[in-house]
């Protein structure tokens, strides 16, 4: 299942319209929509998601911003969010039933979360990336380190659409940015 990383960045650096995205996101029938724009202004940051969710009818995620989740459908965080907010009960109790989910890079974080109230985790990166300054690639690893996880696994970084990943995601950002 498809799971489109919106990143507002990678967008303007592209010179691609949010309206071009989540038409690409649509044709390859993604399920997820995850709108990850990391230095605008939070205003900025709540109009766009407003208009994300005008455009996208189906499940839409907020990256980090616990402030603007309800606007949307959920909530995905990284592992510093954890400090920030001081545990998942913390981050549960503003959120409530919304989806969260929570960055993993290794099997020591995935067991981690297995213990935490998440709904998935995201696990990476499964290859390198042009567009985030990744600090491990897991590659083939991943997939049997995703097994570790009672919960739903996204596999990000790098992920292309013709690759076969057997976790429940595939995250694709780039890869919807030109479809032909």
């Amino acid at each position: 299942m498809i799971y489109a990383l919106l990143d507002f960045e990678l967008l303007k650096k592209n010179q691609v319209s949010i309206e071009q995205f989540i038409e690409n996101a649509k044709k390859v029938d993604a399920k997820i929509l995850q709108y990850r724009d990391k230095n605008s202004d939070i205003k900025d940051i709540k109009n766009r998601l407003i208009k994300i969710r005008n455009l996208w009818n189906k499940t839409l995620i907020i990256n980090d911003y616990i402030e603007l989740v309800e606007f949307c459908d959920g909530l995905h965080i990284g592992q510093e969010d954890l400090q920030k907010y001081e545990s998942i009960e913390n981050i549960r109790k503003k959120i409530k039933n919304k989806i969260l989910g929570l960055s993993t890079h290794n099997e020591k974080e995935v067991i981690e979360a297995n213990n935490l109230d998440v709904d998935y985790i995201g696990l990476g990166a499964y290859r390198s990336t042009k567009t985030k300054n990744v600090t491990s690639i897991g590659g083939e690893k991943l997939l049997k380190i995703a097994k570790m996880s009672n919960k739903d696994v996204a596999i990000i970084g790098g992920v292309k659409l013709d690759d076969d990943i057997p976790t429940k995601y595939k995250v694709i950002g780039s890869g919807l940015l030109q479809l032909a």
